[in-house]
């Protein structure tokens, strides 16, 4: 078995198809990668990952839009071709198992709908600043276990 795992943005917003009764979920996702050269020079290199969600759940489809950073796992399927002037080519598509919302490159002013990345802290917020040390009245000893 193969598996690929790939983190990235969508390259533009998210098509919902219905192919023979199914429901299939599809979208690009770009992957950016920074890495020097021969001499020295900083470069770029995207890779395209081409993506099928085969799914009843469509929920998610309002949610993948240009920009969103998603996490996506399933089998790669490299598909090649031939070009109309004889040339070879070759596309790299996942067939999606799994895909997660990571966040979302929001502008101000961007508007609703845009997902927002979740706070690291598994989504609770402080509603001020900690509380100093001196300031904690319970016993350090006491574990809640």
């Amino acid at each position: 078995m193969i598996k690929l795992l790939v983190i990235g943005n969508l390259g533009k917003d998210a098509v919902l198809n219905n192919v023979n009764g199914k429901n299939v979920i599809n979208f690009t996702v770009a992957h950016t990668e920074k890495y020097k050269d021969a001499q020295g020079n900083q470069k770029d290199r995207t890779v395209w990952v081409d993506c099928a969600y085969w799914t009843d759940r469509t929920g998610i489809a309002p949610y993948l839009k240009k920009g969103t950073q998603v996490y996506v796992e399933g089998n790669p399927d490299v598909r090649t071709y031939t070009t109309q002037d004889g040339r070879n080519g070759a596309t790299l598509s996942l067939r999606v198992g799994n895909i997660q919302l990571l966040g979302s490159r929001s502008t101000e002013g961007s508007g609703g709908g845009q997902y927002q990345s979740a706070p690291a802290s598994g989504g609770y917020t402080s509603q001020g600043p900690a509380p100093a040390a001196n300031d904690i009245t319970e016993p350090m000893d006491d574990l809640p276990f």
